[in-house]
């Protein structure tokens, strides 16, 4: 890599992080009434009015969350505050993705003006991106139809015929995808459309038709154009045209039976690309509870430059589980052989997104973990993204909000407050305990059918985030940081208990039934207990770690037994008018109480503290 590369990249970093930095600033409007934010402000709220919400702070903070952090969970309680009927908030959630979409493509095209004027990176990297972007802007036009369809029309038609027992006649009726051995897969690259009589599949370029040919034009075009271009900075140009050209196959598919296998090839062919600009391609599949339909995530992330490895994630992982595994899973060498060789084998890019498309505009993932496709994980390995500066820059651009001091009180908020606007490289080394060592935490317990045999109840996901961040917190309690340890426990209990937010939030329901999972042992440990007020009770952190380590073993046999996840996630959540609700009384009472609470305060500013008194 020649020298003026690496110094572009660094440039480039420090360019999209003084972006977001200034992106930030939009939550400023509802603190102060300075000049600088007027513009900002009308902005705002031409979107209030659009959506026929009454111009507050509470709703311009709603908005802006929406247009900054990307999540919608605050507006959409505003909506329902306003008595809004269902249809008519679905209505308004995609009147804000697109303006989100219009907001941040131009954003997107204002960095590749700044690449191309300052002539950062080489001419390869600079057509790629443009070649993204281009892709990228027709994917977000096809992600508003792939919502309406599958999220707002054809899950909720099953839903009222099937009840219950969608799964069942999802599988009686062959309407999911197959593996490469003929047997249902865990996810799916189609889309049911409704005959006369029930439902048939169809692949996306069947179905998509009109948006999957453009996209297949712009990638043959960007193929064509880095063919005749040279990359001796990364050495990576035969590597992202395989995998452009991959793609191009994987969205062309219309069998239906080989859509898995095409898409494979995609996550073999990405997992040869080691650059640090890393281009994504649909990945997750959250939003969709019952094919598991991938989601039409496109972005690309810059690696930070100057970021060390994180070897502590890595190391205390891996001796926990193995250690674990002796005690748990003799019979199942196969599954250790299988986690060992992903662990071993996982490729850690620590940066930021520096752009994002369809899906991203609903939200971007603190951190992430890929392929899902195990047996490519059996060939290749995974990758780890983190993007904690990300993170950090959102956490201190937020206002800080009422029901924080409402619920954990002054003590409590000062010490996370300290911690981010103080203390970073402690605030780093949290980040890698939870985060990073969340995503490690997925690779573990897990074979090539885990998730087909213990998706049966379609609800394996809400008890693989819980999973996912016992890993880390586990490997964490094997070899703890005192420095650290009662920030990590601040910070289990401030997202547990955040995370009561996300209760009526369909596409992110995992999260909110980890935090569920979470509650239960931080009331029964006694860590947490609640008669009116909540109290914070940190000399039970032994306590708390007894009941987890117990309760993480008996998760990690669930996952060697491969059982359904339904039968752990009972112990703790059950649903009652479709929502789940905590099986606890103790825990029921405070998600009622913070629930309620979080409908009343949840979007009013703190009065009795500021951020400038921390900055």
């Amino acid at each position: 890599m020649s020298e003026k590369f690496e110094n572009d990249l660094k440039k480039l970093y420090e360019i999209i992080g003084q972006r977001q930095v200034e992106l930030g600033k939009y939550f400023e409007i509802v603190e102060t009434d300075t000049l600088e934010f007027i513009e900002i402000k009308k902005q705002i709220d031409q979107f209030l009015v659009e959506i026929s919400l009454p111009l507050t702070n509470q709703n311009r903070l709603a908005a802006i969350s929406r247009l900054v952090s990307l999540r919608d969970e605050q507006l959409v309680q505003a909506l329902n505050k306003e008595g809004f009927s269902v249809k008519e908030i679905e209505q308004k959630r995609r009147i804000a993705y697109l303006w989100v979409k219009n907001f941040h493509l131009v954003r997107h095209e204002e960095l590749l003006a700044i690449i191309k004027n300052e002539n950062l990176l080489n001419s390869f990297y600079q057509r790629l991106l443009k070649g993204v972007h281009d892709i990228g802007i027709v994917l977000s036009l096809w992600q508003d139809d792939w919502n309406e369809h599958i999220i707002n029309t054809i899950n909720p038609k099953l839903k009222s015929l099937y009840k219950e027992e969608v799964i069942a006649f999802l599988e009686n009726n062959d309407l999911f995808d197959k593996d490469v051995d003929g047997k249902k897969a865990d996810r799916s690259y189609s889309v049911l459309s409704q005959k006369e009589e029930g439902f048939e599949v169809k692949a996306y370029a069947e179905f998509f038709a009109e948006d999957v040919a453009t996209i297949l034009k712009k990638i043959e075009q960007l193929v064509t154009d880095l063919g005749a271009l040279e990359d001796e900075d990364t050495n990576q140009k035969e590597a992202y045209i395989a995998y452009f050209n991959a793609i191009k196959e994987a969205f062309g598919e219309c069998d239906r039976d080989k859509l898995l296998q095409r898409w494979a090839d995609v996550d073999r062919a990405w997992m040869r690309v080691t650059s640090p600009l890393q281009v994504g391609h649909p990945l997750e599949y959250y939003e969709d509870h019952y094919r598991k339909a991938v989601a039409l995530e496109w972005d690309v992330r810059l690696s930070n430059p100057e970021t060390k490895e994180a070897k502590n994630a890595y190391e205390n992982i891996l001796g926990m589980y193995t250690s674990l595994f002796e005690k748990l899973g003799k019979e199942k060498k196969n599954i250790l052989e299988l986690t060992l060789s992903n662990l071993n084998r996982v490729q850690l890019y620590i940066g930021r997104p520096a752009l994002f498309y369809g899906a991203e505009f609903n939200g971007l993932f603190s951190a992430q973990v890929v392929p899902n496709d195990e047996n490519v994980s059996k060939e290749e390995g995974k990758k780890i993204f983190a993007f904690a500066d990300n993170i950090l820059d959102s956490l201190r651009s937020k206002p800080f909000l009422k029901i924080s001091r409402e619920v954990f009180g002054e003590e409590f908020i000062n010490k996370e407050r300290e911690l981010v606007f103080k203390k970073a490289d402690m605030w780093h080394k949290v980040y890698e305990v939870t985060t990073i060592g969340h995503e490690f935490g997925h690779i573990l317990w897990l074979d090539g059918d885990s998730e087909t045999l213990m998706n049966k109840s379609g609800v394996f996901k809400n008890i693989e985030e819980f999973k996912a961040t016992m890993g880390g917190l586990m490997a964490f309690f094997a070899n703890e940081d005192e420095s650290i340890k009662e920030y990590v426990l601040n910070d289990t209990i401030k997202r547990a208990v955040g995370l009561i937010a996300w209760m009526k939030t369909d596409e992110v329901q995992p999260y909110y039934c980890e935090g569920l999972i979470h509650l239960s042992g931080l009331f029964e440990s006694g860590v947490l207990s609640f008669d009116k007020s909540l109290h914070v009770d940190i000399s039970k952190y032994s306590e708390l770690k007894t009941w987890y380590s117990k309760t993480y073993e008996n998760l990690a046999l669930h996952y060697l037994a491969k059982k359904d996840a339904k039968e752990f996630l009972d112990n703790f959540a059950k649903k009652e008018d479709d929502i789940y609700m905590p099986t606890s009384l103790h825990v029921k009472n405070f998600v009622n109480y913070y629930w309620q609470l979080h409908q009343d305060i949840g979007r009013d500013i703190d009065e009795l503290s500021h951020k400038s008194d921390w900055i």
